[in-house]
């Protein structure tokens, strides 16, 4: 190895042995003896570059993955991307926009042309981006969500569920993104709080001068109407039943049903029903027979159906039909009003419509059941635990998923119609050509004649497969390497994909592996400013996580993230954090520099003050790392590193190293240098999953290695039996050497002139040799009175005093102490005058009165400590 430099510099040590673990293929792993660990990556979209999300979850994964290698398990961090079907087909059709290319003037083999040439350009950035960070992925198993063993797998799962019954096509009711065009699942919209308008409308009584006011929030749907609905039960509408009323403007009459869905207290009683636009409208719609209108096109503009406002944006429509209303004199009145709007949580500036259409659907409810228990039952354990309580509100009332999307970027639906317009569900397409001609006994049919369905399928439809395609374990369930690596064995994942993909996983682990995905799934937090303010490009809140590093080095900012990132709770970023983490970094280095500076001698005699730290540090480090190996059982991996940072900075940095120091100009003994050096090796193996770098570096500079070993394969330092009764003593001394310092501050004397201590009361002797060293002393002596010429202080119930005559100049501090006595003396008279004020005294409250009383006291009793001082430097 080169010699160390002088200062740390981040950039030259991670690219150099980024490129060694790469270059040896250390976070390579293939089945063997070893216990696995298995960890896969929550693939990031290929749209997407580095956050401070990213950060996070990815540093947890790779402190997980590091520690699980020094732990002897072979442990593998599968790496990968999510094709993203919505926001990708986004980019790219952005992309031909400014080109001027419409995706409607390309067929869907040229669009999928663009999209490919897209995701290969711009697909890999954010793995890259991980590399900087420290990410230990066995890279040459990166895997892609649309790459040809996960889609077989994706296309053989359909078929299977659509052959076991558990999938199924039909018209329903699904949410509608306009902005792209695509049907969402439940779990995809966004629902927000916003203010809104409350209008209410008069819809006359058909051959009546009367009126049936209706309260809505959406009059843009009236062209929809196919009815209006009444509470039965309603004494305030009963002369609505069995009427016909007239929808306002459209001059259409629709019949006035009866339901007890209907709430009497909301607006009127009186509920307008567009079947075509509105969930629970459409189940009336169903139950009484209703015709359905569906006035909207699939980009929210005003469809021909509707007779009015045709090609008009939907919320234009809102604005222009209020006014139109307001002009016919239909309008009763207008409220403001609160409630909450689903938004698109892909597209989160699109409100999203309920809209009737063809769509293919998972029917849930059984394959939830295992994966529902698992989690409640804890075979699945969540950390934090009260994510079970999420979970479990979902799956209880779990519905059926919608799974397709009218997109081309995807996996595309492998179902096949035929002339007649039935269908067949293959996968490929010489199968369904098969299934086609044994079903219709044509055999003159051809590929030609059957048309593969144009939907694509929903993103998370193959995310769900995920632990299990990354092994193959769908084509090929017996091969040996998801036997090995499955189950894996912990999740790093952020609560708000909890139903979107953990849940998912844990039904497709249950239903096509037979058993759990994961053992563990651990939740972060958000990461926020230090505002408190969730990190967004809108808000200009959230740093580059490239430029961070380049600031603070991967090791700062990888410290300062964890620092602050307690289990499922949000985490408070600020720079400051990795500021900190670099100073530590420098901490390390020249705390190396430092003891490969001792010149060492065989024949120096170790001194008894290095011998007792030696033994104590044995003691401290085996305490820390049974504690270390505690927090990370329970997931507690930021408590984790505080232990350890800790154990280095203030145990051994402060105190381990003064205590083996040796004198200036004099070599340090053999056997104490042997010893420092192995805790050292000890504390880079302890903080290397956490700072992979750094650890690497000096660990490489402590011995001489062969080209190709690395730390991350070094074992864990164990948990020895620890010595509680020398760590308490060590507590005590270490008070003790702080005392003395503090009266070496208070008294100004130097740190080089040696002092003496006398003991009054129990002491146990066997840390004297330390005490003297850390605090100067020339002698500690046991005294049964005290001198009245020194400093005293307490440690628990012993008193110490450090004599000062000989020490200080004894004028200055006589006259130091006079000056204080009479200021005492002074506040004195003044709480005395205070407490023989009898008016003060029996009017004032009695807590005000206690307080002057304290004050007396404590003032006696100072004069008289300061008065003993003075009598003693006196003598």
């Amino acid at each position: 190895m080169n010699e160390l430099a002088k200062n740390y510099s981040p950039a030259e040590v991670e690219d150099k042995w980024y490129a060694y673990w790469m270059e040896h293929n250390l976070f390579g792993s293939t089945p063997d003896q070893r216990e696995p660990y298995t960890i896969v990556i929550p693939p990031p979209n290929v749209t997407g570059i580095l956050h401070m999300g990213h950060m996070l979850n990815n540093t947890i994964q790779d402190i997980l993955t590091r520690r699980a290698r020094m732990e002897g398990k072979n442990a593998l961090w599968v790496p990968g991307t999510d094709h993203a079907s919505i926001a990708t087909e986004a980019k790219v059709v952005a992309k031909l926009a400014k080109e001027g290319i419409k995706k409607t003037d390309l067929t869907r083999e040229e669009f999928l042309k663009h999209a490919w040439a897209w995701k290969e350009k711009h697909g890999g950035i954010i793995l890259e981006q991980l590399k900087k960070l420290g990410a230990s992925c066995d890279w040459s198993r990166t895997a892609f969500t649309m790459d040809e063993l996960r889609s077989k797998s994706v296309i053989r799962v359909f078929v299977d569920l659509y052959r076991k019954g558990l999938i199924y096509r039909g018209k329903r009711m699904v949410n509608w993104d306009p902005k792209a065009c695509t049907a969402l699942s439940d779990a995809e919209v966004i629902y927000r709080e916003e203010h809104s308008k409350l209008y209410y409308l008069r819809y006359k009584i058909a051959g009546e001068d009367g009126y049936a006011i209706v309260a809505t929030t959406r009059p843009e749907t009236i062209m929809g109407d196919t009815a209006m609905c009444i509470n039965p039960n309603d004494p305030k509408n009963q002369h609505l039943r069995g009427k016909r009323v007239i929808v306002p403007l459209v001059n259409r009459e629709i019949p006035v049903i009866e339901d007890d869905y209907v709430d009497i207290e909301f607006g009127t009683g009186c509920l307008k029903v567009t079947p075509a636009h509105d969930m629970n409208d459409n189940m009336l719609g169903q139950k009484h027979n209703l015709d359905t209108i569906d006035i909207f096109n699939e980009n929210g503009t005003i469809s021909e159906a509707a007779g009015m406002y045709v090609g008009m944006d939907r919320f234009d429509v809102r604005r222009q039909i209020a006014a139109d209303l307001q002009a016919a004199g239909l309008i009763e009145k207008i409220e403001e009003y609160e409630n909450k709007v689903g938004y698109s949580e892909r597209n989160p500036d699109t409100a999203t419509e309920p809209r009737l259409s063809d769509q293919w659907f998972v029917k849930m409810s059984e394959i939830a059941k295992p994966a529902h228990a698992a989690v409640m039952d804890d075979d699945i354990r969540f950390i934090p635990e009260k994510f079970k309580n999420t979970y479990n509100h979902w799956m209880e009332g779990i519905k059926d998923w919608c799974i397709s999307r009218q997109l081309w970027w995807g996996h595309r639906v492998p179902a096949y119609y035929l002339p007649d317009g039935s269908y067949v569900v293959a996968e490929t397409p010489e199968e369904a050509l098969e299934m086609a001609i044994s079903r219709t006994g044509d055999s003159s049919l051809t590929i030609g004649d059957i048309r593969q369905d144009e939907d694509c399928l929903d993103t998370w439809f193959s995310s769900w497969l995920w632990p299990i395609t990354l092994f193959n374990g769908i084509l090929d369930p017996d091969n040996e390497e998801f036997k090995y690596y499955y189950p894996t064995a912990d999740l790093v994942t952020g609560p708000d994909i909890i139903f979107f993909w953990v849940a998912r996983m844990i039904m497709a682990g249950y239903e096509f592996a037979g058993n759990m995905p994961f053992r563990n799934v651990y939740f972060t937090g958000i990461v926020r400013d230090n505002l408190g303010r969730k990190m967004s490009k809108q808000l200009g809140n959230s740093p580059d996580p490239l430029e961070l590093i380049k600031q603070y080095g991967a090791d700062g900012v990888r410290m300062g993230m964890m620092l602050s990132a307690p289990a499922g709770n949000d985490i408070l970023f600020d720079d400051k954090l990795c500021e900190q983490g670099r100073n530590f970094c420098n901490k390390i280095w020249n705390a190396f520099r430092l003891i490969k500076g001792w010149e060492v001698s065989n024949t120096a005699v170790q001194p008894e003050s290095a011998a007792k730290a030696i033994e104590w540090f044995e003691g401290k480090l085996g305490e820390t790392v049974a504690e270390v190996n505690d927090l990370f059982s329970k997931f507690r991996i930021s408590e984790a590193l505080m232990a350890v940072y800790r154990l280095f900075w203030d145990e051994f940095s402060s105190w381990y190293l003064e205590m083996v120091k040796p004198a200036y100009g004099s070599p340090i003994d053999s056997a104490t240098y042997a010893a420092t050096l192995g805790y050292f090796d000890s504390l880079l193996r302890m903080l290397h999953p956490f700072m992979p770098f750094i650890t690497e570096e000096l660990w490489q500079h402590l011995a001489e290695r062969h080209d190709g070993e690395s730390i991350m394969y070094a074992p864990m330092p164990e948990a020895k039996c620890t010595d509680s009764t020398l760590l308490s003593a060590m507590e005590r001394a270490k008070s003790v050497i702080n005392g003395v310092r503090g009266v070496r501050a208070s008294k100004n004397l130097s740190p080089r002139d040696a002092l003496s201590l006398n003991v009054i009361g129990e002491w146990n002797p066997g840390l004297d040799c330390v005490i003297s060293k850390l605090a100067n002393l020339d002698a500690i002596t046991s005294v049964t009175e005290k001198d009245p010429a020194a400093a005293s202080f307490m440690v628990d119930t012993t008193e110490f005093n450090v004599p000062l005559r000989g020490a200080i100049d004894i004028e200055a501090e006589l006259e130091r102490l006079n000056k204080e006595l009479a200021h005492y003396e002074g506040f004195l008279a003044s709480v005395n005058k205070k407490l023989s004020n009898e008016r003060f005294v029996n009017n004032a409250p009695a807590a005000v009165v206690e307080l002057e009383r304290r004050k007396q006291s404590d003032a006696t009793d100072k004069i008289a400590a300061i008065k003993a001082s003075i009598a003693g430097l006196a003598r």
